[in-house]
């Protein structure tokens, strides 16, 4: 297994241990489950709560599990921190920062609060969430009428990405998600490291031959990739 960097590389929407063993052992420092019945990615918490155990064992701890849930109600919210246990809970619904403060003080659990995006102006949505949660997660802004919030292959303009500075995010860690994949990933990192604000970067679809359905082969592709350029001078 790889060794943990500093530079987050999440593998998100898991749903089978073999999807867990290509990601850990690739070097991921993130898994995401995913909590959303209309999402092609969503695991029942009991199936989740096996996979979580089952990562913790074999990345011997050195793996952050993460519970992605949109607009979730506390009731949902309780049973995944008490079986699944994650070490952050993204939301990545319509959240307010009232209610992401609410959530975080209920569940006690690192909270990444992520944010659509699709033009400079947008980042300024960040504001208010960069002082209630953790870490913040920025995502291209789905098609109108999709009813997944994330998850659609969908990258935005990167060049917008000058306007998101420290002052911005708070000094609070940002993901940068949406549309990656073995590609891309090489410029996505090498952009991400001109940025101090992004700590990482985050796939779901872009690892995928179906919605849903992740492959080994390009998983451990992605990872090869983002951990070289993570490790190389920027270019």
């Amino acid at each position: 297994m790889t060794t943990q960097s500093a530079f987050d590389i999440k593998i998100c929407g898991l749903s089978t241990r073999a999807d867990v063993t290509a990601a850990i052992d690739g070097g991921a420092s993130m898994i995401g489950l995913v909590f959303f019945g209309k999402s092609p990615r969503n695991i029942a918490v009991e199936a989740a709560a096996d996979l979580a155990g089952f990562a913790r064992d074999k990345a011997d701890g050195s793996v952050q599990i993460v519970a992605l849930t949109v607009d979730a109600d506390y009731a949902e919210l309780e049973a995944i921190c008490t079986n699944v246990r994650p070490d952050i809970l993204q939301l990545h619904g319509s959240e307010t920062a009232d209610r992401v403060r609410h959530i975080k003080a209920l569940t006690a659990t690192t909270i990444m609060k992520a944010i659509g995006v699709s033009e400079a102006a947008d980042f300024d949505r960040l504001r208010p969430y960069s002082r209630v949660a953790d870490r913040l997660l920025i995502d291209a802004k789905p098609p109108k009428g999709s009813v997944l919030p994330g998850g659609n292959g969908l990258t935005f303009d990167w060049n917008i990405l000058d306007a998101l500075t420290l002052d911005v995010s708070d000094g609070l860690p940002v993901m940068l998600s949406g549309g990656l994949t073995p590609e891309n990933i090489t410029a996505a990192v090498h952009l991400s490291q001109a940025h101090p604000a992004i700590s990482g970067i985050d796939v779901s679809s872009g690892v995928e031959t179906s919605p849903g359905i992740k492959d080994k082969g390009l998983i451990e592709t992605f990872l090869q990739r983002a951990q070289a350029a993570a490790a190389s001078p920027n270019s």
